[in-house]
């Protein structure tokens, strides 16, 4: 089945060698949905300066979400060199951009992020390379770290040296209930090995002139470089790529441009040798194209405009693509073990010889497109599926397609997925008009054709689970591009959710970044993925459950936020975030009283006894016995200095509020779901609760300061005992998750008398998230602006979330639970997943709230990454 080179018409052949033409009408409905534009960015016309687009222009797609792309920043009035911009974005908030100004005399030639999502090599045709990292851990301020240069030779390809960190996602074991057997682990050596085998950091070039180039981080901070020729008679090297082999090797393609000439292969070992960078270089078999050698084109496509490997860890799998003015033809060719045949008088004399037969390696080529339109852009999949004959079989049967296709982009402004071994076409878009187009609307398309320079794509990249392809065109244009994961065909509700659970476990395991996967989310799915991810979350062994506790409530939190109708959960899960952190961190200041520590830490101990005994009374009793015994009570464990317990207060206030707050409302919570009902079933966290609640009242017998202040009607209350009891009696309800219990009347009544007893505070509960996500769960595009944020026209931004504020609008730092006032004027940073925001200077001095602070110095509570704001957008 082959669709013609405009996408138009399909062809079919039969094994009776008839053919049969048909239009693609009847199945528009499903390639329609395959892929849509979810927002345009572009920039701002301005007067005096204006971005073009570089060329070459390129693009680089991180696992974090942030992109990078290059243009260029040309003044009319004066009369200098362009400025090479290199632009970053996170995908959720395309419009703040940071633009740095590289300071690259060349244009950029190369863009590529590291394995970590979070440093960006940058490289020009004046052999440049430099590294930018994140300036104080914000993805809007980006510094030059280091830098490396081959004079005067252009890079023509760039790579990270390789971690030796790879997994294998396994379609086939989709329905398991372990992890571990959905992503493996496969065996990978790293590029280069410190001592006790830790990767060491660095990166790798290839010059135009055929010389490689390595520049090896040290662990001091300084750079070690070194250079070698690819071969002896070094030639022109126009088009190269690098990928990496699982014994720690690197194997460099590399063509001079020209499609008559070799593809050559080069095997690159690295070592340090007596401090010294050294590099070994190993000619491999090369190939020559198919197109080459076909009399019908062999002068018709004279240029190798694209050379890459299927995939960077898969040195044995290529794509080639061989242009001219008018058009293009892809082919990909693969590495196999063939025999190599033996004359029969060597066989006789040579025993060994007859028994083995030697083996050679051979490029094969394993498919070929027909002639296609002139390809002006290349996209390979990041999604490390397993390509064995049974997952390809069983991703077939239930149409799951992320990884397996591949997107060509055109100079017609069309990209097609291909599959990435066949070459047959999965799908095909239109980018000119924003989606697949119908069979009646094809004038319209030949007029669009027809006048003027085509708005088409440069640079084209996908994310990394493959469900969004960014693509920058011609006029500097920035297009979010969804992919459907069944390439779309028509999938059931609940395959569409194994797909999508799939790959949020995916991202889950290994600490990717879901933004991508949201796209895809309905509000009306939201549920049933919160459902089906928790179970099979619980299906996990301990160890994985306790390392992936945090992240899951980051995931369900992104997917509650998509629709208001579990809003309220959102807050919930913020709250849980919130409340895990700080009981790490008080848990964290208990110390054993003898040197040798015992089996259990302080904490643990603290949640046994806790867990065991049920008396509600139980905190009275404990400082009873305390007050009386202190003298011969070993209780080192709870005694800390003053200073730390006072600089806790403001986490230790949160706590009490949060607990006041939750059984003040526990008769409020009906069928409207409200912020804190998703706690009431929830034993772990009432117990978390409980525990704190005791090591509180403990060191507020040390320090007064430090217990959390409540607004009583009454001098002689005791607001702790009575928020203690309470909120036993509601744990012991749901502390067995699989029999909850509803609240008893006698609860309920007691909880009820609550307001009039204390003050109830308002909870800030949910950070404002201001991204894109929540809007474009609609068809239409948006049309964005760099610089300029965007908000729905006529709609609060904020109206979803406003029930959930309190009412004076006070600002808080969600961080250090404080109040930052209705107009802050201090410079902050908010969470680019989450929109958590806290501020970017420190007010404390002490030693305990620094450390505090400096364990969410590089992400949020989440896990996103932090974005500077200025003060009035606070």
């Amino acid at each position: 089945l082959e669709y013609s080179s405009e996408g138009r018409w399909e062809e079919s052949g039969v094994c009776d060698c008839h053919l049969k033409e048909q239009g693609v009408e009847e199945s528009v409905s499903l390639i329609h949905c395959m892929m849509e534009i979810a927002y345009v960015c572009e920039w701002e016309k301005r007067p005096k300066s204006n971005h073009c687009p570089s060329i070459p222009l390129v693009c680089a797609w991180s696992c974090r979400n942030l992109i990078a792309f290059t243009t260029d920043l040309k003044n009319e009035e004066e009369d200098k060199d362009l400025s090479h911009m290199i632009h970053i974005i996170d995908t959720d908030h395309p419009w703040d951009v940071n633009s740095i100004n590289s300071g690259h005399t060349e244009v950029i030639s190369c863009l590529e992020w590291d394995q970590s999502g979070s440093r960006l090599l940058s490289a020009d045709g004046d052999g440049q390379i430099k590294c930018w990292g994140m300036s104080e851990h914000l993805v809007n301020s980006w510094e030059c770290t280091q830098s490396s240069s081959v004079d005067g030779d252009p890079i023509v390809a760039l790579s990270w040296l390789h971690n030796g960190v790879k997994l294998a996602l396994h379609v086939e074991k989709s329905g398991s209930t372990n992890f571990g057997e959905k992503f493996s682990r496969v065996k990978f050596s790293p590029s280069l090995t410190l001592f006790g085998g830790k990767p060491m950091e660095g990166w790798l070039a290839v010059t135009v002139s055929g010389l490689v180039t390595v520049s090896l981080l040290k662990p001091n901070g300084t750079l070690l470089t070194a250079s070698e020729s690819l071969c002896r008679l070094r030639g022109r090297v126009a088009v190269a790529d690098i990928a990496f082999t699982g014994g720690g090797n690197i194997v460099v393609a590399a063509t001079d441009g020209s499609s008559s000439s070799p593809v050559q292969f080069y095997k690159v070992c690295v070592s340090v040798v007596n401090e010294k960078c050294r590099i070994d270089t190993e000619l491999l078999p090369s190939l020559f194209m198919r197109c080459t050698t076909d009399p019908v084109r062999r002068d018709k496509y004279p240029a190798v405009t694209h050379l890459k490997f299927l995939t960077r860890e898969n040195s044995e799998q290529v794509l080639l693509c061989a242009s001219s003015q008018m058009g293009s033809i892809v082919e990909c060719w693969s590495l196999r073990k063939e025999g190599l045949p033996v004359n029969n008088i060597f066989q006789h004399r040579s025993p060994v010889v007859g028994e083995k037969q030697p083996m050679i390696l051979k490029w094969r080529i394993l498919s070929a497109t027909n002639d296609l339109d002139r390809v002006s852009a290349v996209a390979l999949p990041k999604l490390p599926i397993s390509i064995s004959n049974t997952d390809l079989k069983v991703a077939s049967d239930t149409k799951f397609f992320p990884g397996l296709g591949l997107a060509l982009a055109f100079h017609d402004g069309s990209i097609q997925i291909l599959h990435r071994l066949s070459l047959h076409t999965m799908g095909v878009f239109y980018g000119s008009s924003g989606s697949s187009q119908r069979v009646g609307e094809e004038p319209a398309i030949k007029r669009q054709r027809a006048g003027g320079p085509m708005l088409h794509f440069k640079a084209l990249q996908f994310s990394w689970t493959s469900l969004a392809l960014v693509g920058v065109d011609n006029h500097g244009k920035l297009h979010m591009i969804r992919v459907s994961p069944s390439m779309g065909q028509m999938l059931d509700m609940n395959t569409l959710l194994r797909h999508l659970l799939f790959l949020l476990e995916y991202c889950m395991v290994t600490g990717y970044d879901w933004w991508d996967v949201l796209l895809h989310a309905q509000p009306s799915m939201v549920h049933n993925l919160l459902e089906k991810l928790h179970e099979e979350y619980m299906r996990q062994n301990q160890a994985l459950q306790q390392v992936l506790s945090t992240r899951i409530v980051a995931v369900k939190a992104s997917l509650c936020k998509l629709s208001s109708a579990t809003a309220a959960r959102a807050c919930d899960f913020h709250a849980k975030l919130l409340l895990i952190a700080i009981s790490s961190t008080l848990k964290s200041l208990l110390r054993p009283h003898v040197l040798n520590t015992p089996d259990k830490s302080p904490g643990d101990r603290l949640s046994e006894i806790c867990a065991k005994n049920t008396d509600t009374d139980l905190l009275r009793l404990l400082i009873n016995y305390i007050d009386k015994v202190m003298i011969n009570l070993k209780t080192e464990e709870f005694v800390l200095d003053g200073p730390p317990l006072q600089s806790l207060q403001q986490l230790i206030q949160w706590v009490g509020d949060f607990v006041l707050y939750l059984l003040a409302n526990l008769p409020n919570q009906g069928s409207i779901v409200r912020p804190g009902f998703g706690f009431l079933r929830d034993g772990a966290s009432l117990g978390m609760l409980r525990e704190m609640l005791v090591m509180i009242r403990i060191w507020g017998l040390l320090k007064p300061g430090c217990l959390p202040i409540y607004m009583a009607t009454s001098d002689n209350q005791d607001s702790m005992f009575l928020l203690f009891r309470l909120l036993t009696k509601l744990w012991l309800c749901s502390r067995d998750e699989s029999h909850p219990q509803d609240p008893d009347e006698t609860l309920i009544d007691e909880c009820c008398l609550l307001p009039s007893q204390l003050l109830v505070p308002s909870m800030d509960w949910l950070p404002i998230n201001d991204g894109v996500i929540t809007k474009i769960q609609s068809k239409h595009p948006l049309r964005l602006q760099f610089g300029k944020p965007y908000t729905l026209p006529g709609v609060n931004p904020n109206a979803q979330v406003e029930v959930f504020r309190s009412p004076a609008s006070q600002r808080m730092d969600h961080l250090r639970c404080l109040h930052l006032g209705i107009s802050p004027t201090e410079d902050s940073k908010a969470c680019t997943r989450c929109g958590c925001v806290t501020m970017l200077g420190s007010p404390n001095k002490t030693n305990a709230m620094r450390q505090w602070e400096q364990r969410w110095i590089k992400n949020c509570l989440c896990g996103g990454l932090w974005r500077r704001i200025p003060s009035t957008l606070t």
